[in-house]
């Protein structure tokens, strides 16, 4: 978990190369059976969008991108009911200014294909909690 300064939260539209990419992946790994049934997995459909975080921590600023999937499924639940205009207008507003005025870290990991990269893997909304007087 990463307490950090959260300098912007915003969007990069994905190529149409890099959806092709995604969808394929997803597929792929759609078509795999499951090691203790058969039933397949829920289709997964990646967003239009990459979301990413500006941040500052005590060693510099960074830049990435939220793996989150609880983000992606924000934006397509409220792509529904919005449309993605104003989705992504209120996502920066959450994510980028709400969040992080009421508190929040970013959940990190790495991943086998980029073990030396920190990736934002989730973002966790948490109250800031003061240090109580132990007496």
């Amino acid at each position: 978990m990463l307490k950090c300064e959260i300098i912007d939260f915003f969007h990069e539209k994905k190529s149409a190369e890099e959806m092709a990419e995604e969808t394929a992946k997803f597929q792929s790994l759609r078509n795999q059976p499951d090691l203790f049934n058969t039933k397949r997995l829920i289709p997964h459909r990646p967003a239009p969008y990459k979301f990413k975080y500006r941040y500052k921590t005590d060693d510099g600023r960074r830049e990435g991108t939220c793996q989150d999937w609880e983000t992606e499924t924000t934006f397509f639940n409220w792509s529904e009911r919005y449309g993605v205009t104003e989705t992504l207008d209120k996502m920066c507003k959450v994510f980028g200014e709400e969040y992080p005025e009421k508190g929040m870290l970013l959940a990190m990991g790495t991943h086998s294909l980029h073990p030396n990269t920190w990736l934002i893997n989730g973002v966790i909304r948490l109250d800031e909690i003061q240090q109580l007087s132990l007496l």
